[in-house]
């Protein structure tokens, strides 16, 4: 667990988190926020009051930064030289640049629905790190088979057994109701469960060959999508620490912790319908994260 984090999943994989927007476990507890007037459809619908001061400079910070991109584009006479090229200079430049993407394959199979076969370095571990952050978040870990065979993917055969221990007591009656679920653990007629995480970027805070430590920043959804949900959808930011481990060829995670944020200032973009987001979940895939 990341230094000053007293909540969320110890290093062994066990114990229940309060954490207010936890993947493992599905203890990501959301706060509800309502329209402002009458009107709307109950789930958070109302426009907030436009802040144009700050539209307008981010309007002009976004013009600014293309002609930066422009003009840096343009430098050297535009020739297809190794630095630009998908060659070892073009490959490099991952280092000094976190958002460039090596051009290596990320991975060369799957396990069930999981990315796996993912390389045996640094950013084999960060792309690992996050497709397996995305599953630990996904709606399917409130079904104990789909659960059940997630962590039979993703984690290291020594800690799978207190994983699975610790997520069949944290997937309770009584937590299935905390979020607007049936006792069960299904969804409500009429409404559209919605759990799904997001990877915004990854790094490696330690490394010795076998053992990889990668922090994955991330943004998530939850919540229950419907006309008249009480737990409407609602986002957050977070940052997962997963420590992974090269077992049988490929990387296993074997501890999980979590802290909140970092997390920008809200937009003054208006909350869409229940039936919004929940097309929009259910129409737009996810993806395989690479570094």
């Amino acid at each position: 667990m990341s230094a000053g984090d007293d909540h969320g999943y110890s290093d062994s994989g066990t114990g229940r988190t309060d954490d207010g927007y936890s993947t493992l476990g599905g203890t990501r507890q959301t706060r509800t926020r309502f329209p402002d007037g009458g009107g709307g459809d109950g789930y958070g619908g109302s426009r907030r009051p436009a802040r144009s001061s700050r539209s307008l400079i981010t309007v002009v910070g976004v013009v600014v930064l293309l002609i930066a991109a422009i003009a840096f584009a343009n430098m050297g006479g535009g020739g297809n030289d190794g630095a630009s090229s998908g060659g070892n200079g073009g490959g490099n430049k991952a280092g000094a640049a976190p958002t460039a993407a090596t051009g290596t394959k990320p991975v060369t199979g799957k396990n069930g629905t999981i990315a796996s076969g993912f390389a045996h370095d640094e950013q084999g571990a960060q792309s690992a790190a996050a497709n397996y952050s995305v599953a630990l978040g996904s709606a399917e870990m409130f079904d104990k088979t789909k659960r059940d065979s997630i962590l039979n993917a993703i984690i290291a055969p020594a800690s799978l057994n207190g994983f699975r221990t610790t997520l069949d007591q944290a997937y309770s009656t009584q937590f299935f109701k905390n979020v607007g679920l049936n006792e069960d653990g299904s969804t409500p007629a009429g409404f559209t469960f919605i759990s799904r995480t997001t990877p915004i970027g990854t790094k490696v805070t330690k490394n010795s060959g076998e053992r990889t430590t990668v922090e994955v920043w991330c943004t998530g959804l939850i919540g229950l999508a419907g006309e008249g949900s009480t737990k409407p959808v609602t986002d957050g930011w977070f940052t997962i620490a997963m420590e992974l481990e090269w077992i049988d060829g490929d990387w296993k995670a074997v501890t999980h912790s979590q802290k909140d944020g970092p997390a920008p200032v809200g937009g003054d973009t208006r909350a869409s319908s229940a039936d919004e987001i929940a097309g929009a979940v259910n129409g737009f895939g996810g993806f395989t994260y690479a570094r």
